[in-house]
Order: structure tokens, then C-alpha cells, then sequence
């Protein structure tokens, strides 16, 4: 299915503001790059916390991670951070990491502009093949090297909210729905 960005924006509305969320300790919401229409409607639909980069390592990529750290800075959205996503392959014949997109550019990003650096997901087809099946890796195999990729980022974003939140620089947002 194709959305134009009005059609997207009205359903990620509606999933917002529509779905009884109950107690959220966090909610995070994945937006692909694009023209960046839904993600200012939901800097002013939706009080949120901050806002966690995720890019791939290549530099073509990263330019397009800066413009969103830009646009997000412009609309007085923090940047929690910066995720690598497909930040290697590990043949699981072999074992060897191919860094097939190169590697370390989001964290190298991170340093540069002062960001925190939250961690690096491979490129793995057990990934793909449970998200696939509607079962993330997580479920599936909460022990495995991939799983613990997602936890190692879960922690550090934890604690970077949980940091703000002491200092008291922002409190997290109370998602109401009407």
C-alpha cells in the first residue's frame, strides 16, 4: 500500500490517540526516513521525551540521520542518541564479521555531534526471519548474541531517560487518549 504523507499521518494519529496504551513505561515509535511530515506532526500532536536516531553506518545514510537530528533539534525534540543498525554481517557458515555497509559510522556521527551512542544491531537473518514470523528475536531467543544487541540498547536508552528525568530536564509525557 502506498500513503501519501497526509494518509500516514492520520493513521499514526489515530494509533496515538485511538488505542488505550494503559501504563507505558516507554513507547517508541520506528519512523522511516522520508520527508519528515509525520514525524513533525507528531512533535505537535504528541508530547514526546526525545527522539533515538537509527542508521546504518554508510555515510550516504548518515546525511540522511543528520537532517532528521537537525530537524528534531529546530523543533526542541532532545536526541537521546544514536543506533548503527546493520552495523555488520556475521556469517553464521563461518563466523567471519563482513562489515558490508562499513562500520562504526553512526557511532563516529555520535562522537562528532556530541550524542550519546546507544549501540549497534547486525545484520542477522534470524532477525529477519522472526520478525518475519511476527516473533521478534527477543521472544524467540532472549539469550542469543542478536537479543542481546536490542537489550544492550534497551539499558542504555533506559538509563539516558532515567537521567534526564533525576536532573529533572524533562519528564516523560503522558500519553492521553480521547
Amino acid at each position: 500500500m502506498v500513503w501519501r504523507g497526509p494518509m500516514a499521518t492520520q493513521a499514526l494519529m489515530q494509533i496515538m490517540q485511538g488505542v488505550d496504551w494503559g501504563e507505558l513505561d516507554i513507547l517508541v515509535v520506528d519512523l522511516p526516513p522520508g520527508t519528515g511530515d509525520i514525524q513533525l506532526t507528531l512533535v505537535q500532536q504528541v508530547p514526546l521525551l526525545g527522539a533515538v536516531i537509527v542508521s546504518t553506518p554508510q555515510d550516504v545514510a548518515l546525511v540522511d540521520a543528520r537532517k532528521a537530528m537537525v530537524m528534531f533539534d529546530k523543533v526542541s525534540v532532545p536526541n537521546l542518541g544514536l543506533v548503527e543498525n546493520m552495523s555488520y554481517f556475521l556469517c553464521p557458515s563461518c563466523g567471519e564479521q563482513a562489515d558490508i555497509f562499513g562500520h562504526g559510522g553512526a557511532r563516529r556521527k555520535a562522537e562528532e555531534l556530541g550524542l550519546d551512542f546507544l549501540g549497534e544491531v547486525p545484520l542477522h537473518i534470524t532477525i529477519r526471519e522472526t520478525s518475519d514470523a511476527g516473533t521478534p528475536v527477543m521472544a524467540t531467543e532472549p539469550d542469543g548474541a542478536e537479543a542481546q544487541a536490542y537489550a544492550a540498547i534497551a539499558e542504555a536508552l533506559d538509563a539516558k531517560v532515567a537521567t534526564m528525568s533525576a536532573s529533572g530536564a524533562r519528564q516523560a509525557p503522558k500519553i492521553v487518549v480521547e
